[in-house]
Formats: C-alpha cells, sequence, structure tokens
C-alpha cells in the first residue's frame, strides 16, 4: 500500500450501501472498467465524470452496508478512488475492500473534513491530514496482514506472490 495517500475529498452521507455504490442495474458485467463508469451513480449522477484518480471518499457510518457483492470495492477502485474514510463499515464490504486491494480508513470524525478539501493519509503514522484546514487526526489502527493485502493489491496477488515465494524457496 502507498505509504502516503493525497487526493481531493468526496463526501457521502451515512448508511451508503452497495447499491448505491454500484447499482445492480450494471452488475450484467464484472469487468471492472465498466463498474467504474456507474460508480456512485445512484448517489450523484455526475459523480463518475467528476471523480479523478488519486480522489478519496470520505462518508459516514456503515459504509457499503446492503448486499455482500466484492463489485462495490472493485468498481472504487478502478474508478481510480485512492482510499474511502468512514467511522466504520459494513463488515462484509470492510472484507472485501481489502480483498480487493481497496484502501479503507475508520475515523470517528470523517464528516469533519469536507467535500473538495485536500487530505494526506499517512499510513505509517496512522494519521489523516487535512491540507486545506492543517488539522490531523488519528485513524484506527489497520491489522498488519490487512496492510498486506492491500499492498499486494488483494488477495488473489497476495495468494500469487505467497506461492511464488514457496516455490522459490524448494
Amino acid at each position: 500500500m502507498d505509504k502516503k495517500i493525497t487526493g481531493k475529498v468526496w463526501n457521502f452521507g451515512a448508511n451508503i450501501d452497495t447499491d448505491v455504490i454500484i447499482a445492480a442495474r450494471y452488475l450484467n458485467s464484472s469487468d471492472p472498467e465498466h463498474l467504474a463508469k456507474y460508480v456512485m451513480e445512484d448517489a450523484d449522477p455526475e459523480f463518475p465524470n467528476k471523480l479523478q484518480r488519486g480522489d478519496i471518499i470520505v462518508a459516514g457510518e456503515n459504509f457499503g452496508c446492503g448486499s455482500s457483492r466484492e463489485h462495490a470495492p472493485i468498481a472504487l477502485k478502478a474508478a481510480g478512488v485512492a482510499a474511502v474514510i468512514a467511522p466504520s463499515f459494513a463488515r462484509i464490504f470492510y472484507r472485501n475492500a481489502f480483498n480487493m486491494g481497496l484502501p479503507i480508513f475508520e475515523l470517528p470524525e470523517s464528516l469533519e473534513i469536507k467535500e473538495g478539501e485536500e487530505i494526506t493519509v499517512d499510513v505509517d503514522a496512522g494519521e489523516i491530514t487535512n491540507n486545506t484546514t492543517g488539522k490531523t487526526y488519528k485513524f484506527i489502527p489497520i491489522p498488519e496482514f490487512m496492510q498486506e493485502l492491500i499492498a499486494a493489491g488483494g488477495l488473489i496477488n497476495y495468494a500469487n506472490l505467497e506461492v511464488a515465494k514457496e516455490k522459490e524457496s524448494k
């Protein structure tokens, strides 16, 4: 995982479910680039056009609730979302995000960060700095194994790397 992530903020409220992240009507394809074209469209129809690669979503509690589809973090990552920050995440979305290689950070004060501001997430320091206001926040630490999943680009890549290491050691 990049040890520092800097990007422009897009705000969304609480209880953003996976159907809002990527609507079921687009699930006729699992192609990440196809899904990326429609990410968050039901929350903001112009969002896919406004989003720039490296931008960060900051939301309210329970982000990713609803159905357990892995398409939601895939669509966010493919669209160029560098990270998602929220006070809490639905349990299945939390795990799917790490499995798909999408960095997510739990920050109780997330909604203090406003749309359009620029923030930097410093993974090693466990801090999020609002570069616009100068305020710094401590996020809830990410377990080391989950950091390894993100660094590898997701669970499949992590497993492939582990298999390759095993083969090299023989």
